[in-house]
């Protein structure tokens, strides 16, 4: 079991910093109520966390072992921090023989002392529509490398089209007892006419059953379906978009359905924004400061450039073992296989109480010896990405990220047998792969990740969703959401404010949290 890592080797800078970070709350309070200080500090913070590696461009994407004008550019290749390195996978155990010993799961899943199942439901659907491997080419993605909702809009204009209503500015979607949903996509077992230019849903037929097919979501995700968190996530903010369109459509009467179809997404993508920053990495970091979206405040900085998703930010996101051994819903225990391709959970029940049980439940704790065996195949995929990637070892990768080297087992860990595992499967530290070493480390009290996941998610969630086109300083204005649509912005910080705008009026307030309530 994990009993809490010593951070006696990770340099003195960064020992500082983090002390200040979680303690003197009384301070970080008294900045907080003062706009001009919060969001000084807020600019401050964020820098310090991005420069901590160099920034964009990338000299190196997986197209090549060197760099030339089409590897700096076509971004279909992901790019990488750090160039290829032959690092002797040959001598290594194989990636089945290392997730076996590393990964799965044996017995009782380990809980998050922090996150909820929501924190895991959001994580999920969220990185699904930037963080996307080619699956005929694991080096390849099909990412358009923005937070841009593709899993409700599509990735390309085409498949958005498809899913629009052509009416009012709204997404197609249908009512099942007197809440909206997305269409259906199949009927009796056959693709609806409507979508049969739209990316067929992924599911395994031998799990699901007719009657389960015929109730898939029609979505801009492929993978939208595949588990009920995806669908809620999907749900609300298909709602919020109609909402939003019907607001929008009584205040300007003259706006055609273009017109509200793209003022309404505009408004849609910063709120999953603000979201992400203010709730989501809120919730990650063990900080006493809580970051802000400021949207004005960053660009003039050099890592403001084009984003370009990189396969090391595509691996450290492979956050399986948040996925528990059973969903609690209404009081009975479901099997998590259970919730797969299952949506008759979510349209029997409804958004609010979804999101109340998924917020009462723990997520398990992200580390290694915690991957469902289901999914076990995930990490062996994961490993093998990581070799033919060729990427370079889990002690180079802390070097880059400003920590020291590790140079003993005992200062990755304190757990005696995961420091025995991985001193059996790799001999020495400085043979640890990246994706090993990275879920091997213990998390921070207080903390979601472990030291250097937490500041790659930082360095990638804060550079890559920070330089929206739509927070630009000559975009981020009343022109481009309209005063009642920047009005709507700024009254909206979480999912919470979401989610009870978007259900049937109830005296009942649902729990809607990432962090479990003591």
């Amino acid at each position: 079991m994990k009993i809490g890592r010593s951070t006696a080797k990770d340099g003195l800078r960064n020992n500082i910093e983090y002390y200040v970070l979680t303690h003197f709350r009384w301070f970080w309070n008294l900045v907080q109520k003062n706009n001009y200080l919060k969001r000084r500090i807020n600019k401050f913070l964020i820098n310090n966390a991005i420069y901590k590696i160099p920034t964009r461009p990338y000299p190196f994407s997986t197209m090549a072992s060197y760099t030339s004008w089409d590897s700096l550019t076509d971004r279909k290749y992901s790019g990488r921090h750090l160039p290829p390195v032959d690092q002797g996978y040959g001598k290594l155990p194989s990636p089945e023989t290392i997730a076996e010993t590393l990964f799965v799961r044996k017995g009782k899943e380990i809980l998050s002392p922090k996150s909820t199942l929501l924190f895991s439901y959001f994580a999920q659907w969220f990185t699904d529509g930037f963080l996307r491997t080619d699956r005929n080419n694991n080096l390849k993605n099909t990412s358009n490398h923005e937070i841009d909702i593709s899993p409700v809009y599509g990735l390309n204009k085409d498949i958005t089209n498809i899913l629009r209503l052509h009416q009012d500015g709204k997404l197609r979607y249908q009512t099942i007892d007197g809440e909206v949903y997305p269409p259906y996509y199949f009927e009796n077992g056959q693709v609806k006419e409507e979508f049969k230019e739209l990316p067929p849903p992924i599911f395994r037929e031998e799990w699901t059953t007719p009657e389960q097919k015929d109730r898939l979501f029609a979505l801009g995700n492929e993978r939208g379906n595949v588990q009920i968190g995806y669908v809620m996530m999907n749900t609300l903010f298909l709602r919020e978009h109609n909402r939003i369109c019907d607001v929008l459509a009584q205040t300007y009467k003259d706006w055609d359905d273009e017109r509200l179809f793209q003022t309404a997404r505009n408004i849609v993508i910063v709120l999953l924004l603000q979201i992400a920053i203010e709730e989501y990495i809120n919730h990650i970091t063990p900080y006493h400061f809580k970051f802000i979206v400021d949207p004005t405040a960053f660009t003039n900085e050099k890592w403001y450039r084009q984003n370009w998703m990189t396969v090391e930010f595509n691996l450290l996101y492979r956050w399986h073992s948040l996925v528990p051994n059973k969903v609690v819903l209404d009081d009975v225990e479901l099997p998590i296989e259970k919730t797969q391709w299952n949506n008759d959970l979510i349209t029997s029940r409804g958004l609010g109480k979804l999101f109340d049980a998924a917020s009462r439940q723990p997520a398990g704790d992200i580390g290694l010896h915690n991957t469902p065996h289901f999914i076990l195949n995930t990490d062996i995929n994961s490993i093998k990405l990581g070799r033919d990637a060729q990427l370079a070892s889990y002690n180079d990768y802390r070097e880059m990220c400003k920590f020291p080297r590790v140079t003993d087992f005992n200062q990755i860990t304190e757990d005696e047998g995961t420091q025995k595992d991985l001193k059996d499967l790799y001999g020495h530290v400085d043979n640890i792969e990246y994706y090993a070493g990275l879920f091997a480390e213990d998390t921070r009290q207080d903390s979601a990740l472990s030291p250097l996941i937490g500041r790659l998610v930082g360095i990638d969630a804060f550079s890559q969703a920070l330089t929206n086109p739509l927070l630009a300083e000559n975009v981020f204005n009343e022109k481009t959401f309209s005063p009642i649509g920047m009005k709507i912005i700024q009254a909206t910080h979480n999912l919470s404010d979401v989610l009870h705008r978007n259900i049937a009026p109830t005296d009942k307030r649902f729990l809607v949290s990432m962090s479990q309530i003591s």
